[in-house]
């Protein structure tokens, strides 16, 4: 499948809101956490407290109820944990792969996209997804996966491998930092055209030496979304 003809059909496509259908797209508001954005150079971002009055004071500064954003963001968050750094800097992981939509824990979410239910597993690294979904979607010849990250413990109860998800269905809440690898609430969504064979996971944050790799494989979620 070439890459042009994926983002193509991902434009073609007409997805349920990943969040609850009162918030319209006017309630969105775009969220710069890039080691570039000059705001937070007096912000811990290691910090989850710090982090979330951040971003919370974004989103009520604008009247929105969510802030948005994160592709290819290069970010300095990721800094506080050992799962993400190396020794090389070449090899940091700290180059953002999907889209974060910044709202309350237990916030619902919803499937955008008819599917079966691929995989899930709760990624206990620190830093990590924590509770993280990912669903399998087959359209014709195009055949692809959407992966949802920090969700709640609950949100994986009662889940099997291989059932079908309805578009607009509910498929989890979002998560508490105590369990969704410590960060502010915000759902990770990430669209992958090859799986490989991750179950559960599968990376959110690249390095240079891997990203054009990563940019092929995992396109902009915004081809799918237009926020």
């Amino acid at each position: 499948m070439a890459l042009d003809d994926f983002h193509t059909f991902l434009k073609s496509l007409q997805p349920q809101s990943l969040l609850p259908s009162h918030i319209s797209k006017y309630d969105y508001v775009p969220l710069d956490l890039s080691v570039d954005n000059q705001a937070l150079k007096s912000v811990d971002v290691g910090s989850v407290n710090e982090l979330q009055d951040y971003v919370w004071n974004v989103i009520r500064n604008q009247n929105a109820k969510v802030a948005y954003g994160g592709y290819l963001e290069r970010r300095g968050i990721y800094q506080r944990s050992d799962y993400f750094n190396q020794d090389d800097p070449d090899k940091e992981r700290n180059i953002h792969l999907g889209l974060d939509l910044w709202i309350e824990a237990h916030t619902p979410v919803y499937a955008p996209l008819e599917g079966t239910l691929h995989s899930y597993d709760n990624n206990t690294n620190f830093g990590d997804y924590g509770p993280c979904m990912i669903l399998k979607h087959q359209f014709e010849d195009f055949e692809f996966y959407t992966l949802y990250g920090h969700l709640s413990i609950e949100s994986l109860e009662g889940k099997q491998v291989g059932e079908k998800i309805e578009k607009g269905q509910q498929i989890a809440t979002l998560g508490t930092a105590k369990v969704n690898g410590a960060y502010p609430p915000h759902l990770h969504f990430q669209i992958i055209r090859d799986i490989q064979n991750y179950k559960g996971d599968y990376p959110g944050v690249s390095n240079l030496i891997e990203l054009d790799f990563y940019k092929e494989n995992c396109p902009d979620p915004q081809l799918l979304f237009n926020l």
